[in-house]
């Protein structure tokens, strides 16, 4: 079989050369042509013709739909981020940071999955040696998974069609490669290829392929950016690799909700679903300590309660130091500023550093409130009170905006044993909530007013 003709396009300009050149001579810029491989023109093909003559067109009230059934993974956290599960013909991509435990939950999955599917795990990276030393250390070494150690991408798509398995792990995406390329196993013309035909085998098959994408070291995927475009599940595993919890959250989904959150915690056992995950991100305090504020964050339909922590210390240089850690970096100088206008309270000369308990990363505006006023405690070296809670938005105008789904977030905290809420006024339950007082204000110095009256 002879070798399908390549040429290179540039990624700036979409611009095709036939050879490969540092420039492109089209747009000039540096760097931007690719390996792409031209796909066969078959004018006479009937199936061509049809599709000329408008064969393929049809109206949208005459597609024939049906809700797609989910396949259970075995671990509840991540059937949450798929949405109930994974569906027939989908292609899942998961990124996370070598050692955060993507093989580990893959196997895992496979071996429960194994018991009523055929699926197959194809790995590049390891031998099928080492793929059975860490199934009996997860101590499911006996599942039915069949093994396929294998990069080359014709060899593992001839597998698929002899096999016909139900789910495929490729491990990983980034070592696969494909002969009508001349480019090396990694790079964006063979990861581009590679991953659009595993796709295509996934939708005309009905086969489930799960990718696994390595990461940069700023901790997105690797790769072209087309490799999520193509994907219909993109989920990343967060979480530090001396901790032993892990969070999976799901980046894109279309079978399911955005930023929903899976919590597992490593065992010698392998991963292990959290079922009460905002007792991973409070901190245990035997009394109350300056500084820290219980914020009830919203992740996808599951709400978490976090503890932010905040130290305002006197600056020793001209420039006061302004760091946050699992918060927006901009968005806390931006608060300071509102403070310091709409509350009175000055940070200028304080060196402000702030921390998200536990690793987790919070990118709603909700957590506004409860930053600013962890701020003030630290700041005035006084406790806020014992169980409680806050949650919202903070405008530059000094307002307290409200949040989606007050009421889910308040019943959470109250489920938790916390007893006084300071929430916007908006959010504020219609219908009290049972051993929680309420404290509902509209503006950030109604705010910083009720801490002074406790």
């Amino acid at each position: 079989m002879a070798k399908a003709k390549t040429h290179y396009v540039c990624s700036e300009c979409g611009g095709s050369n036939p050879k490969w050149q540092g420039q492109c001579p089209h747009c000039n810029a540096w760097n931007s042509l690719s390996e792409t491989v031209l796909a066969e023109s078959r004018p006479g093909n009937s199936r061509y013709q049809s599709l000329a003559a408008g064969g393929g067109v049809q109206t949208l009230a005459s597609v024939e739909t049906a809700e797609a059934p989910r396949m259970p993974t075995g671990a509840e956290e991540l059937d949450r981020v798929l949405g109930g599960g994974l569906v027939r013909g989908a292609v899942v991509l998961i990124g996370g940071d070598p050692g955060i435990g993507k093989s580990t939950l893959l196997l895992q999955a496979l071996s429960h999955m194994g018991t009523a599917r055929k699926v197959l795990y194809v790995s590049g990276e390891e031998s099928a040696q080492q793929i059975a030393l860490r199934a009996q250390r997860l101590a499911v070494d006996t599942a039915p998974v069949r093994l396929l150690a294998e990069i080359q991408l014709e060899t593992i798509l001839a597998t698929l069609a002899h096999e016909k398995p139900d789910v495929v792990v490729i491990d990983s995406i980034q070592t696969v490669y494909s002969d009508q390329l001349q480019s090396a196993p990694g790079s964006v013309a063979q990861v581009r290829e590679c991953a659009a035909q595993l796709t295509r085998h996934a939708k005309t098959s009905g086969t489930t392929i799960l990718l696994v994408g390595h990461v940069t070291k700023e901790g997105a995927l690797a790769g072209p950016r087309v490799l999520e475009h193509i994907v219909d599940a993109v989920l990343y595993f967060e979480g530090d690799t001396h901790s032993s919890f892990r969070l999976i959250r799901a980046q894109k989904n279309r079978f399911g909700a955005v930023n929903e959150l899976g919590v597992f915690a490593m065992t010698d056992k392998g991963l292990r679903g959290v079922s009460n995950p905002s007792a991973l991100f409070l901190s245990q305090h035997s009394e109350p300590v300056p500084g820290t504020c219980v914020l009830v964050t919203q992740e996808g339909t599951r709400p978490l309660l976090v503890e932010i922590q905040a130290l305002v210390d006197e600056a020793h240089a001209p420039n006061p130091k302004r760091l946050a850690v699992g918060l927006e970096q901009n968005r806390l100088a931006l608060l300071l500023a509102v403070l310091h206008r709409h509350a009175g309270v000055a940070c200028f000369d304080q060196d402000v550093f702030i921390n998200a308990v536990g690793g987790v990363r919070i990118n709603e505006p909700a957590a506004d409130l409860a930053v600013l006023l962890a701020i003030v405690s630290s700041l005035r070296n006084r406790a806020l009170p014992d169980k409680l809670v806050v949650f919202g938005e903070v405008g530059l105008a000094g307002e307290v905006r409200p949040v989606q789904r007050g009421q889910e977030r308040l019943k959470e905290a109250a489920k938790l044993g916390f007893t006084r809420a300071i929430v916007p006024k908006a959010n504020a339950p219609k219908t009290p909530i049972a051993g929680l007082r309420i404290d509902a204000v509209e503006r950030l110095d109604q705010a910083v007013q009720a801490l002074r009256e406790t």
